[in-house]
């Protein structure tokens, strides 16, 4: 169990029984991303360690899909982009028409980081570079689309200026390879799976961002934050990149059981290490990054957690 500053009991997470048998589906994202392997994780320890309920992690178009599967109950958990679930709680940008009141968090479990791919040998060396180019801008519904479009938007360039590839992680580690895409865009917890394969076959460069694009990008979507990609984190990385990171947040509909709402973020944070095993991403998930960084309110189950801990509870969460 990690230490932290908080009183959390120091035995093994033990549960009640849930009144009834529970399937649990958990929306997470393509299987090249964080989002798959995180989701699984947390879905075996749910089988692990609350008795009575079954989960499972489903492959989504990610972090827009989430928020749709969430509202209509075709999930019970989904992993997405803060940016994404505070627009759908508050109806703003591509929820302008489909607002959605009923979602809650459980907790926000790691950055996600904006990662702009090129081969070595390309000529694309900033942001502006992309004129003209062939770019994925990530799948069709996912958060990474969200946030590319924002960057991209927010520094004064837009899809007319090149021309936009709709593809998921693996697709757009596989065009750059093959020469046809010029670029991609991942959203997504550093290092990823299909970065990492795409820099084992082929010499890739990370583009970085200005401090003013990134001021750009803040002015934007408040949920941006400067978020730095470590030197060697990738084959031929040498130097560290200057970029934007976005939270991940486990969301949950409003309606869901307290009891087992509670259950699920006493398990999240009293097994973290679990998590950390199946992807280092998890090193973040803890409780004072979930006060800093979650964008619409907690579940009650979730509060009531956090109140056992003694956390300090932002007015804003408890709405």
């Amino acid at each position: 169990m990690r230490t932290i500053k908080y009183a959390v009991a120091a035995s093994l997470l033990a549960t009640a029984p849930l009144a009834a048998a529970q399937q649990l589906s958990i929306a997470t994202g393509g299987t090249g991303g964080v989002y798959y392997p995180i989701g699984g994780g947390f879905a075996e320890m749910i089988n692990d360690h609350i008795e009575g309920a079954d989960a499972t992690a489903e492959v989504t178009g990610a972090s827009v899909e989430n928020m749709g599967l969430i509202m209509r109950g075709d999930a019970d958990l989904a992993l997405a982009l803060a940016d994404t679930v505070y627009q759908a709680y508050n109806g703003t940008g591509d929820f302008e028409e489909r607002q959605i009141e009923n979602i809650r968090a459980l907790a926000s479990v790691y950055p996600n980081a904006v990662q702009l791919v090129t081969l070595a040998d390309s000529d694309i060396e900033s942001l502006a570079d992309l004129e003209g180019k062939r770019v994925s801008v990530g799948a069709p519904g996912s958060g990474t689309e969200l946030n590319a479009r924002a960057l991209i938007e927010s520094n004064g360039m837009s899809y007319d200026d090149f021309n936009p590839q709709r593809l998921n992680f693996n697709e757009t580690a596989d065009a750059i390879r093959d020469g046809d895409i010029d670029a991609g865009f991942w959203s997504v917890g550093p290092p990823t799976s299909s970065i990492l394969n795409l820099a084992a076959t082929r010499d890739i460069r990370l583009i970085g961002f200005s401090d003013e694009e990134i001021a750009n990008a803040q002015e934007s979507e408040p949920v941006f934050a400067p978020y730095e990609l470590a030197a060697g984190m990738y084959d031929g990385m040498d130097e560290a990149v200057q970029t934007i990171g976005i939270p991940n947040v486990l969301v949950v509909n409003s309606d869901m059981d307290e009891e087992l709402a509670y259950q699920l973020t006493k398990l999240l944070f009293e097994h973290t290490d679990e998590l950390i095993a199946v992807h280092p991403a998890a090193n973040d998930t803890t409780i004072e990054f979930t006060m800093e960084s979650t964008p619409v309110p907690l579940h009650p189950g979730a509060i009531r957690y956090f109140e056992e801990v003694e956390a300090d509870i932002p007015d804003r969460l408890r709405q």
